[in-house]
């Protein structure tokens, strides 16, 4: 298929990942979970008939057989996600970004977004806290608009659609989808992903 994949990830080192579910999770527990979040996500989107798929990475982490691996660079999310984008401009496809907290996304849902930007410019899956879970752009290079929008706020959704509309760009949306920020997400995305890695791994943690 003519379509990229961008999967935005942080190195699950103990202490700089999913904080948020510290306590009741010890760090080195919180990065279990967000490490078999992300191998999840990589499996999802490694079945995803694709042109390339690329890891953005925030640290060190062992490259998937297939995949291409580049640092992220910026100051800010915004900022970084943007460059992200920019990154795979070159190959002149359109590209779909999503990130390490959507364990439950599956192969279907990336293809489906995938379909959706053959009839609009740009594809949006929101969070339920308010962010969003996927952005896909037929022109990667619109994607700059990102810096200028403020991220991990409960607007953060609202405010990526009125800067992709405001570039006059059509905008189809994916279904909202619930990441894993704190502990009260973990039971809800594990009944979606009943077979995933992530859902073992909360299962063995025995959490109270």
């Amino acid at each position: 298929m003519n379509i990229q994949y961008l999967v935005v990830a942080k190195q699950p080192v103990p202490g700089k990942v999913k904080t948020r579910l510290c306590p009741p999770c010890s760090p080195q527990q919180a990065a279990r979970i967000a490490a078999a979040a992300l191998a999840d996500t990589i499996d999802a989107v490694g079945a995803a008939p694709a042109y390339r798929r690329v890891l953005l990475l925030d640290g060190q982490s062992p490259r998937p057989p297939g995949w291409t691996v580049i640092a992220q660079q910026g100051n800010g999310l915004g900022e970084r996600l943007a460059n992200g984008f920019q990154s795979a401009d070159s190959a002149g496809v359109p590209a779909i970004l999503v990130g390490m907290d959507t364990p439950q996304l599956t192969a279907g849902m990336l293809e489906g977004a995938a379909a959706q930007l053959s009839i609009a410019d740009a594809v949006l899956g929101l969070a339920e806290d308010g962010g969003w879970w996927l952005l896909g752009l037929n022109d990667p290079r619109h994607a700059a608009v990102l810096a200028t929008v403020p991220m991990s706020q409960r607007d953060t959704g609202e405010l990526t659609l009125k800067a992709l509309i405001g570039l006059g760009l059509s905008v189809a949306h994916c279904p909202m989808l619930r990441d894993v920020d704190t502990v009260a997400d973990l039971p809800y995305v594990a009944q979606q992903c009943p077979a995933s890695r992530f859902t073992a791994t909360v299962k063995s943690l025995e959490l109270r």
